[in-house]
């Protein structure tokens, strides 16, 4: 599933900035996200089924399943692209769901996507890429802008490609710069669509460590759409597996591990 990135920051107007060096996402006591009661069918298919789940500032969450199961729908209703049949999306103590345009927008500054083919532009540079969302959103000077760019490269080891385009650079790189870009306006919650989809081994430990390491460093909220069960292990706090709509078990690894329900010791064979 690709979600349009690209046209969630189209869509989000020049005229709504913020100033720089502050977070979109102001980090708060409370849950970063909270689903509740959540129902979506597509014609007389059950998605999701009265699903429960709440993420912390600070921690994160890996979604689990098979394909089909929900996962990414959960990523969008986060992000209104689509809306519930029935349920509450908060999103930082805020209901989400019913918002127009302009009030999801600025819910949307608070968050970051990173999604499967990182939804870089191509007519851009990685340089442009990264700081296109800081010249549409914030008051940063072209100085600033520069800075901050640098920064973000520089946490995810891509200073010296700034001047590549994305055909230029390899997939693994291609999800760094997608990673900078969706910190680049400090977000409270980050959102990652198969991180690691699609990358030899190697490269998918090394954008699990980039990640963990971003999370150290920026304390966000995170959730994590993905088919790898390894790499979940590994960067996240709680895991979560739906099946059929339902979240059929939800914590940590161990917990996975120990669970005698059928499909979850099924699944958690396939990747052993």
């Amino acid at each position: 599933m690709t979600l349009p990135e690209n046209q969630i920051l189209l869509d989000m107007p020049e005229s709504s900035v913020t100033p720089p060096n502050e977070y979109s996402g102001a980090k708060s006591d409370g849950p970063a996200v909270v689903l509740e009661g959540l129902h979506k069918s597509f014609g007389t298919q059950i998605v999701l089924n009265d699903v429960d789940l709440t993420v912390k500032s600070g921690d994160t969450l890996a979604i689990l399943g098979r394909s089909g199961t929900g996962k990414s729908v959960l990523l969008k209703l986060i992000i209104g692209l689509q809306q519930p049949d029935s349920g509450s999306v908060l999103v930082q103590g805020q209901e989400i769901t019913g918002l127009d345009l302009q009030a999801m927008n600025e819910i949307r500054k608070k968050m970051g996507f990173l999604f499967q083919n990182a939804a870089l532009y191509d007519s851009l540079t990685v340089e442009q890429n990264i700081a296109f969302p800081l010249k549409r959103h914030t008051k940063m000077t072209k100085s600033q802008r520069a800075d901050r760019v640098r920064e973000l490269l520089a946490s995810v080891g891509m200073e010296g490609d700034l001047k590549k385009k994305p055909s230029d650079i390899s997939g693994g790189m291609q999800k760094r710069v997608g990673l900078a870009r969706a910190l680049a306006l400090k977000p409270g919650i980050l959102l990652l669509d198969e991180p690691t989809a699609g990358l030899d081994p190697i490269t998918s430990g090394e954008i699990d460590e980039l990640i963990l390491k971003l999370q150290e460093e920026n304390h966000m909220a995170s959730i994590v759409v993905t088919h790898d069960l390894q790499s979940a292990k590994t960067i996240a706090d709680r895991l979560a597996i739906l099946h059929e709509g339902n979240v059929l078990i939800e914590g940590s690894f161990q917990d996975l591990e120990k669970s005698d329900n059928k499909f979850v010791v099924e699944f958690m064979k396939r990747d052993s």
